[in-house]
C-alpha cells in the first residue's frame, strides 16, 4: 500500500435515535443513525413503522381503498 493516501482509521462512537451507543471502527469519529440492531424490527421481532413526514399515512390515504378491494 502507498503511504499517505489512505484515510485514518478510528474507533468511532455510533449513537442511535433510541439512545443506544456502541463503538465500531471507521474513518469517521462520530456516527449518528436512526435505527440500530437494538430497535430494528428484523432483530427485535416487533413490527415498528418508522414514519418520516407522514409518508405512511399519505400512502395509506392514496392506496388504502385499492389494496382492500384487491384482497377481496
Amino acid at each position: 500500500m502507498k503511504k499517505g493516501i489512505h484515510p485514518e482509521y478510528h474507533l468511532a462512537t455510533v449513537k442511535c435515535a433510541c439512545g443506544n451507543e456502541f463503538q465500531v471502527g471507521s474513518t469517521v469519529k462520530n456516527i449518528k443513525v436512526e435505527i440500530c440492531s437494538q430497535c430494528h424490527p428484523f432483530f427485535t421481532g416487533k413490527q415498528k413503522l418508522v414514519d418520516t413526514a407522514g409518508r405512511v399515512e399519505k400512502f395509506r390515504k392514496k392506496y388504502g381503498n385499492t389494496l382492500e378491494n384487491a384482497k377481496q
